[in-house]
Formats: structure tokens, sequence, C-alpha cells
């Protein structure tokens, strides 16, 4: 929570010392800073003084064991205990405690000047840990043990969950990623991982995934989190804003239908009462669940950190169960208090995954910013005589009308942040859109591809046209984005005046800067396409070749042709 508490320092000595010969003990419970204070002031010496930050949605539940444990007169050497308990966000916290050390944090930025580092932080996750580590192993206790638990699940509004049958079914990973990339009811979200634990969780499983189904997992996954993007949001209510607020078509085509949250996030949602209530989904394998660790800060007093650990020890048991079954947070060993009920999906979602060394964190968290960084693309289309055959099961559309469609439909999903230009190709090449930015020239661009047409007697210069245009691109390269050329092909150079295939893959060798990398992707229409031939080109300088042996299936290759298109 970013208001007048993280203002104050929560190490301060902001209590009003009591006349230490009151004899009933007083407890006072109050709000101040927008934190919570709970002190115990009778018969004592001095006082310990605790300050604990915690993730917004435990906080309440740590403010209601804390008040319930000074009511105890807990003392440390004949001193009362005080505590004040503040919600503030996990990435505040850790950036404070960077700032404070004179590090950075990977990928997270600065802190905000306003947070103050506890005695005693609770984030949502053991993952905030790690990634400290990762900076300097000495930012954070070694031993933080769990609170709570809170499975990460996918968050569907529930029309679209029994439009796609997922009200009952467990799916995996890979089923999900090939929903999310192929299917146009899906519209994903997600909460930036550089400042969220869900997302990183998110994100170290789709590797996991990207891992074991080789080229196929690398497709679906980079796919997968290129749409996530479209959805995304810098904190978790932004994203809650944009699932559907009624079950119309039209809200539904336009809202987020997917995002990773949190399952007490999801609970805490549906408790408002929503028109469009969400379902949870369970992927498996379970991604790294929440944990709210108990992370007493290094370099604490004796006294101090001796109150922690008392403190510590009440945080757990049937009573503090109950109070996290409140918040809709399970006990860290998975068990729900009264008041919270689990579905029969939730229950059979048992499995702990647990959190990885910070190489992997680090790992996941590089490859959604290598994928989601803007892309600088150069289409390139074939409108040589090979583009004009008709494809029967396409319902007679020519090569060229469903290479048209296929690029339009990828043209909707780029991103504003993206800068696209358009060339086509027979035995010479030309430009139609030089490349530039999408949020001036989409519609150019889609005018441009509506005008393509085969030329019943052009060949095709496929090697000068590649070579030209991987030049161009090299020549504007951009080192913020990812650089690339996606070809459209429907058969084979025969250009006798132009380049041999040796000749190109020399020249791209040649001309290849690996300061400043191009990556070349083709795309085959057709048996007429040589698949070898094509892979020598990519080989030269990185990319991929994708054939559609049949050409109607051509809309599903362009899209995981363009999931490969991060510029590495």
């Amino acid at each position: 929570m970013r208001g007048r508490h993280a203002a104050a320092d929560l190490r301060s000595n902001g209590f009003v010392a009591l006349a230490a010969g009151m004899i009933l003990p007083l407890v006072v419970i109050g709000a101040v800073y927008g934190g919570y204070q709970v002190m115990s002031t009778a018969g004592c010496s001095g006082t310990v003084r605790l300050s604990v930050a915690a993730s917004p949605e435990i906080a309440p539940a740590i403010k209601d064991a804390a008040a319930r444990w000074i009511k105890t007169e807990p003392r440390v050497d004949h001193e009362c205990v005080a505590v004040d308990v503040v919600a503030v966000g996990a990435s505040e916290v850790a950036a404070a405690i960077a700032g404070e050390h004179g590090v950075t944090i990977n990928t997270l930025g600065q802190a905000d000047g306003k947070t103050q580092v506890p005695h005693v932080w609770i984030p949502d996750s053991s993952i905030w840990l790690q990634r400290m580590r990762a900076a300097r192993e000495d930012l954070v206790p070694l031993a933080a043990p769990s609170l709570a638990r809170s499975p990460i699940v996918l968050a569907v509004p529930e029309p679209t969950a029994q439009s796609l049958g997922w009200l009952e079914n467990k799916l995996t990973w890979k089923q999900v990623l090939q929903q999310i990339v192929g299917d146009t009811r899906i519209t994903a979200g997600i909460v930036d991982p550089n400042r969220d634990a869900v997302g990183v969780s998110t994100m170290v499983a789709m590797a996991s995934v990207r891992d074991q189904f080789g080229p196929e997992g690398d497709a679906l996954t980079v796919g997968a989190i290129k749409a996530l993007t479209s959805g995304k949001s810098e904190q978790q209510s932004g994203l809650m804003a944009r699932f559907p607020r009624d079950a119309d078509p039209r809200t539904l085509s336009t809202a987020v239908t997917l995002a990773p949250l949190s399952e007490q996030a999801l609970h805490a949602y549906n408790a408002t009462g929503p028109a469009v209530p969400l379902i949870a989904v369970y992927p498996d394998p379970a991604p790294i669940a929440l944990d709210y660790p108990f992370a007493a800060m290094p370099r604490l007093s004796p006294n101090r950190a001796a109150a922690a650990e008392q403190f510590r020890s009440v945080l757990s048991g049937p009573a503090f169960r109950n109070l996290l079954a409140t918040h809709q947070l399970r006990a860290n060993d998975g068990t729900v208090g009264t008041g919270m009920t689990l579905g029969p999906s939730a229950a059979s979602s048992s499995a702990v995954t647990p959190v990885p060394d910070p190489k992997v964190i680090n790992a996941a968290l590089q490859m959604w910013i290598e994928i989601t960084q803007p892309s600088r693309m150069l289409a390139v289309i074939d409108v040589s005589a090979a583009m004009k055959q008709t494809v029967p099961s396409a319902g007679g559309l020519s090569k060229q009308q469903i290479a048209v469609q296929a690029a339009l439909g990828g043209l909707d999903m780029f991103p504003e942040s993206w800068a696209v230009g358009l060339w086509s190709f027979s035995t010479g090449h030309q430009q139609l859109v030089p490349i530039g930015p999408l949020n001036t020239q989409r519609d150019q661009l889609r005018g441009a591809l509506g005008t393509l047409k085969p030329n019943p007697k052009g060949g095709s210069g496929l090697y000068d046209t590649v070579f030209a245009a991987y030049l161009s691109v090299q020549q504007g390269w951009d080192a913020t984005r990812g650089n690339s050329v996606v070809v459209i092909t429907g058969g084979r150079n025969n250009d006798a005046g132009g380049m041999s295939l040796d000749t190109l893959v020399s020249s791209l060798k040649k001309a290849e800067n690996k300061d400043q990398p191009v990556q070349i992707i083709i795309i085959g229409v057709g048996s007429e396409v040589n698949q070898g031939e094509m892979q020598k080109i990519v080989d030269a300088t990185g990319g991929a070749v994708f054939v559609a042996e049949d050409p109607s299936k051509i809309g599903d290759i362009f899209m995981k042709a363009l999931a490969l298109d991060d510029g590495r």
C-alpha cells in the first residue's frame, strides 16, 4: 500500500509510551499511516517495536493474529512487544530493500522513495526472496518459512469456460497454450511478471513446457506469451478491471477472457458478486503457488529478532488457518479453515511445485523480456505465377488469397508498438509500405495486402529478394526491437539471371553482423516449396522454416511462425 503509512519509517518510535505503573494491561489497536498498530504496555521496562510489511491480501489476517497475540502480553527480556502491520505490495518492498543496500533487482526498477524497509517482510511468494538473493545473498534471510498458500490458476469467465468445455476439465499446459494461440474466444492477459510473482510463476511453467516439447513447445510458448502481452497490466487491479462486466457476446469479444491469478484473487473477485463470475482452471503441472514466507530481515537486534520469532510461532495452527480462510487463503499445508470451500478441481490440486533457484527464475523473466520486446518486421509476399494455383481444400481460393488472409489475420494481432513494412516479389521486388509504426500505418498495410494478385507469367526471384530484404532490415536495425524478415512463398526460385542458392547463403554469411542480428523466417505454401533449400537460407542468419503442404492450413502455420519472430 502506498498511502500515508508508506512515508512513515516502520522502524521508528511511533508509539506513545504509556506509564509503566499502569495496573491493567492495555491493548491498543489502531490504523496509523494506513497500517495496523498492536501494542502491549503493562508493567514493561521498555518496548520492542516490530514493523511488519505484508502483501495486502494476507495483511488483515496477520493484523488479527497480532492483536490476539498481544492480548497474551508477550515479553522479550521484560520489554513489551509492539507490532505495526502494513499492507504493501511485494515489488515495492523488494525495491526498497535493494535501494537501501545500493543494489539493483533485475527488471524491477528503482524504489519509490516512500516505502520503508520493515523488520519482517511477508511477501506473497518466496520467488521474491530468490530474486533478492540473486542480487546479493545477504539481503534476505536464508530461512523464511511459509505461512499460507494460494495456488496459481487460470481465471476464465464462466461463459467462456463453458464454451471451451473447461468447467470440469483439468488441462495440461500444452492444451492451454494451444487454445491461447489458436482460439479466438480467448483474449489473454497478465500482470507484468517483472513486478508480480503470479506472472513469474506462469513464465516458469511455460518455460518448462517450451523445454519439454521441442520446436512445437517453443512456438506455442512464444505465441502464448505474445498473446498475454496484448492484455498486460502493471497492477492486478488493472487486469481485474478488464474482465467482462456482462455476458453479452460483444463484451466477451473485447474483454480479457483468460488470465493467471492466485486462487485467492479469483475467490475475492467472485465474492464481490460480479455479473460474470470467474472459473478457476488448474493447469497441470501446477505453477509455483504463492506461499507467503515469513522473512525476518538480517541484522535485527537480538530482542527484535526474538520478538519476530515469537510472532512467527503464533502464525500457525487451527486459529490462524481460520483467519486465513476468511481472506480466501489456504494454510501453508494446503488445507483450509472454517468458511472456505474448495471445489473438486481445487481439492484435487494438491501437487506442490517447489520454488526454483534464482537462475531458473531469471531465465523465465529473460524469456518474457525477449519475447515481448517490440518487433521490427519486413513482410515479403510472393506474387509469382506459383501463387495463382487454386486450393480445393480451401474452397477454391488461390494460394495468393490464402496467404493474404493469413497475413491480414496476423496484422490484426500485432500490437501498436510494432513496426512493420511490406514488399511483394516476382522476378523483382517492390516496396509497398516502408517499415514504420503500426499505430500510424496499420490501415495502409491492410489496404496494400488487399491489392496483391499473382502475376500469371511472373517468375520467382526469391533468392535476390531475400538478400535485398535482409540488407534493408539490417540497414535500419533497431537495438530496442527484434529485427526480422518474414517471407511467404509458394514455389522455388526460378530466376535464371539472379543469385544461386550457394551465392545467397555465402552473401548472407558475409553480410551478417552478430551484434545486429536479423533473423529470416520463411513460410512455404504448398508442396512445391523445397524445405531443404529454405533451411539452408535461414541457417545462415538464424530463423525458421515452416511449410504448409496443404495451403489451407497456412493460417495456423503463419501464427506459429510469427510466434518465433522475437528477433533472437
